[in-house]
């Protein structure tokens, strides 16, 4: 028997696998400390499991979030639905996780945290809105993982407003991002919150600072967010991104940047933009915009550090 756990304040739910083909066994604690079956929810379990699925797969989402609607919220069978389906979306925080791995933070509290975002994108999820869930999921979880090492610390300190700003974007981008059906740019977010662009755009690049290229890319949502896990052929996990963060702390060496410069910062972080949209844009190779991305970077860390007390 395999059992995946989720732990966190809000939810605490053992997924087993067990029985025969298609069906699925809900487990959960008793008030005594012993575990029982809920619920036995039968499904096509042997179309839509995870290991008969690509990991950028989820087409097949969207028809149980239709079941899922059409229970009432008394219905035994509801939790049951609700857990099946969280079930089918784990290899995308799985997914997400990973890329994210590698940066000081143990893989196993990124796998949990990746977790937690994807039971709050199935829990405000609204399939009436006609987008996919995929679209919604991904920022969704991304922004979990992003938060989550915000709050871990800072390798120089960011101010106050940055911070609290940070927050308010990530309460706002789920939604957000699902009535526009893609990925919210600087300007849809400063709109939203009724904040001057260019503070959008530094708190961006703030929290940028820990993102990897290619699940960071802005979509234009539906079929087209999975593919921008496989969109740049070179989109690795930069290291030079999380130096950012040392920048924005003396945001005035940003404008004194030459103009290209500003500009390829402003559409990688500010509008979320990949390395070959920012390419195709300003018409360079991605390669020669890859290289200045790094450049710019570690030319703001140097200065950044040069500018610190001793």
């Amino acid at each position: 028997m395999t059992g995946i756990k989720l732990n966190c304040d809000r939810y605490h739910t053992h997924l087993c696998r067990a029985g025969a083909p298609g069906t699925r066994k809900i487990l959960r604690k008793n008030s005594r400390g012993g575990v029982t079956v809920a619920t036995e929810f039968v499904a096509d379990a042997t179309d839509f499991s995870p290991a008969r699925r690509g990991r950028d797969s989820y087409d097949d989402i969207e028809p149980w979030f239709d079941k899922l609607a059409a229970l009432d919220t008394l219905d035994p069978h509801r939790n049951a639905l609700r857990e099946h389906i969280i079930e089918l979306c784990l290899p995308l925080a799985d997914h997400i996780a990973r890329r994210f791995a590698g940066r000081g933070e143990a893989y196993e509290d990124l796998v949990q945290v990746a977790r937690v975002g994807l039971l709050l994108a199935v829990d405000r999820f609204d399939l009436t809105r006609g987008n996919s869930f995929l679209s919604f999921a991904v920022p969704t979880v991304m922004g979990e993982v992003r938060r989550y090492f915000r709050d871990s610390g800072w390798a120089v300190r960011v101010p106050r407003r940055l911070k609290e700003l940070q927050q308010r974007i990530a309460s706002v981008t789920p939604e957000l991002a699902q009535r526009l059906g893609r990925q919210p740019t600087a300007t849809d977010l400063a709109a939203e919150l009724g904040t001057d662009h260019e503070e959008i755009a530094q708190a961006l690049i703030a929290a940028n600072g820990y993102t990897c290229d290619s699940i960071d890319a802005g979509t234009d949502g539906g079929e087209d967010a999975a593919a921008a896990f496989h969109e740049d052929p070179l989109a690795t996990i930069d290291p030079n991104y999380e130096l950012v963060e040392n920048a924005i702390a003396v945001a005035p060496l940003i404008a004194e940047l030459p103009e290209r410069e500003r500009r390829v910062l402003e559409l990688r972080f500010g509008e979320s933009q990949t390395q070959t949209q920012i390419a195709e844009r300003l018409g360079l190779s991605q390669m020669h915009i890859s290289r200045i991305l790094n450049r710019t970077l570690r030319e703001l860390r140097e200065r950044a550090l040069e500018s610190q007390p001793a």
